[in-house]
């Protein structure tokens, strides 16, 4: 065995525990019992390309009653904002800053201008770093995905490397991985795209995990880990804070049969009716008032579902994006009964959210290379169908739900992934703390939002502080808002103004007012969000002023905060 690798071939819970025992676990921390310190413990909960509406809580069909009893029982928030694609809104989140800020202003590759680094820069802090600094104790699971790309110069062996069959070292700078920013345990992917039976990049600490058991499945493996995490974190006398990043319900599309099964049948009724009846449960249950908030246009709607030739790949590919949530809940389930069992229930902050809308991507246009293989590790050929004849759900099929059904997802919101009209950037949250929220349960808020509001957030309610300089570096003020109003039912503005650019697309928010383009238009439109949150009337030619003053605040934070250069522009 080359040095360095960590071979498993073992059930998935003796993987898990191994994980958690050999040789990562950290001796008991010697601050207060919890009874002297009401510090919380923070798990962080986001979900990986979900649709603002797939939650049963937020309108959707899928079951999440996990998710939905966190809801229930702690806080919705309606206005809510990611950076409108998955390595960026990390960034942000982690961070406490624009995703600009924090030097990954599009991707992960390495580019030459502060902004896009392509990694978290050392200007920055995480969560996990200020938290530790707190007396916390700290893990992570899931998606990294925040740092540069380790990347073979030759296509053949970069997919023998991502078909298990060479080993290439590490996956990305080790200088660069979590335990190396703040994160005490780290298990699981440090590039973005996985195979959910059998995935490239997974890792334990720093140690590659080399092979995985028969029965694997990423989401799982995932909850499996973090509810070790809590029951070892829990047996010492420190709060806890744990990041759990899931894959699911990213592509490739590929869930478990007996979860598929559930919803064989649920999405046959097509886009409109899927898109209709989720729109009325958001109505009916306060999440929308349905005369400021209108149901957009569904995109491509020249193509009706009884005129689609293909229905049941269609139907199929929604109904694993479902079945991936519905595993997701699932494992969440059992870190709230860990939490429970632990007797931590109680004072545990947890906030769940999505990273963007739901993703329009056509991953089978892709084809193998980069970050996708081409074969199974015992060598079954991978079909990556643009015809539609292979159901999408096994490890031998890369596929997506695609621009109509991402439309669905975002219901009733326009666009999806990458833009910065709402279907791109507004996230689902929910937050949950039976011992410190005391805002009506079930209940909605309104405050304007930001994933970088979290570092304000837990400074405030740990006490630990931001510094001024980390690690010899100088460290960016976080521009975050805390939440702590909101969790005592007290209304809040929050963020005045709001901004975002990703790839062109680019929106600036001042109160109600909403100036936003397309990445693949510059052409800017104007809503009014206090009467047409959904986006659907372009003011732009009723009112050209304020389209000049917010586009004037626009240009002024893209210049202040690394937007501007673009790498290798000079403007």
């Amino acid at each position: 065995m080359k040095k360095g690798l960590f071979v498993l071939v073992l059930p998935l819970m003796a993987l898990i525990s191994i994980l958690i025992l050999g040789g990562f676990e950290r001796e008991q921390a010697t601050s207060p019992s919890r009874k002297e310190a009401p510090r919380p413990n923070i798990i962080v909960i986001m979900a990986d390309d979900m649709g603002y509406s797939d939650l049963g809580c937020y309108g959707g069909e899928i079951h999440t009653p996990n998710i939905d009893y966190l809801a229930n029982n702690g806080i919705r928030y309606t206005q809510f904002y990611n950076t409108s694609r998955c390595c960026p809104t990390r960034a942000s989140l982690l961070t406490g800053l624009y995703n600009h800020q924090a030097g990954i202003g599009k991707m992960t590759d390495a580019e030459d201008e502060p902004g896009y680094r392509g990694h978290l820069t050392e200007n920055t802090v995480t969560l996990a770093e200020v938290l530790k600094s707190a007396g916390y104790q700290t893990g992570m699971t899931g998606k990294w995905h925040v740092s540069n790309t380790n990347v073979q110069k030759n296509p053949q062996e970069q997919l023998d490397w991502l078909n298990h069959k060479k080993d290439y070292g590490d996956f990305a700078p080790i200088s660069q991985y979590p335990t190396s920013r703040g994160f005490d345990r780290f298990f699981g992917n440090i590039w973005g795209v996985v195979d959910f039976f059998d995935p490239f990049s997974l890792v334990s600490g720093t140690k590659p995990v080399k092979e995985v058991p028969k029965d694997y499945y990423h989401t799982d493996a995932i909850s499996d880990t973090t509810v070790a995490y809590i029951k070892s974190f829990a047996g010492t006398s420190s709060p806890f804070f744990i990041y759990v990043a899931e894959t699911a319900p990213h592509w490739p599309l590929m869930a478990l049969p007996a979860d598929i099964a559930k919803y064989k049948d649920t999405y046959k009724p097509g886009w409109d009716a899927i898109r209709k009846a989720r729109y009325r449960k958001m109505s009916k249950l306060g999440l929308i008032d349905s005369t400021k908030t209108k149901l957009s246009k569904r995109w491509q709607d020249d193509l009706t579902w009884e005129a689609n030739p293909d229905k049941e790949w269609d139907a199929r590919a929604m109904a694993v994006h479902a079945a991936m949530i519905d595993r997701m809940d699932q494992g969440i389930g059992r870190m709230i009964k860990a939490l429970r069992e632990t007797g931590q229930l109680d004072n545990t902050l947890i906030l769940f959210l999505s990273d963007n809308g739901a993703s329009p991507e056509n991953c089978a246009a892709y084809g193998p290379g980069f970050d996708r293989p081409n074969e199974t590790r015992d060598g079954r050929k991978i079909v990556y169908d643009l015809k539609k004849q292979v159901l999408p759900g096994a490890e031998t099929s890369y596929a997506s739900i695609g621009q109509r059904w991402a439309n669905v997802a975002n219901t009733p919101y326009a666009f999806w992934k990458a833009e910065s009209y709402e279907g791109g950037i507004r996230t689902p949250l929910v937050a949950f703390w039976p011992k410190g929220i005391t805002a009506k349960k079930g209940s909605y808020s309104t405050q304007v939002g930001h994933v970088m509001d979290f570092m304000k957030t837990f400074l405030d309610l740990t006490g630990a502080t931001y510094p001024a300089t980390f690690k010899g570096h100088s460290i960016t003020p976080t521009t975050g808002v805390s939440l702590l109003t909101s969790f005592a039912g007290k209304a809040s503005v929050g963020h005045e103004t709001l901004f975002n650019e990703h790839f062109g697309a680019r929106y600036a928010r001042s109160g109600d007012w909403k100036l936003v383009s397309s990445g693949r238009d510059s052409t800017w439109s104007l809503f009014n969000l206090a009467t047409d949150k959904s986006e659907v009337q372009d003011l732009a030619a009723r009112y050209p002023e304020k389209v000049r003053q917010l586009q004037g605040l626009w240009q002024q934070w893209a210049s202040q905060h690394q937007v501007f250069p673009k790498p290798g522009k000079k403007n």
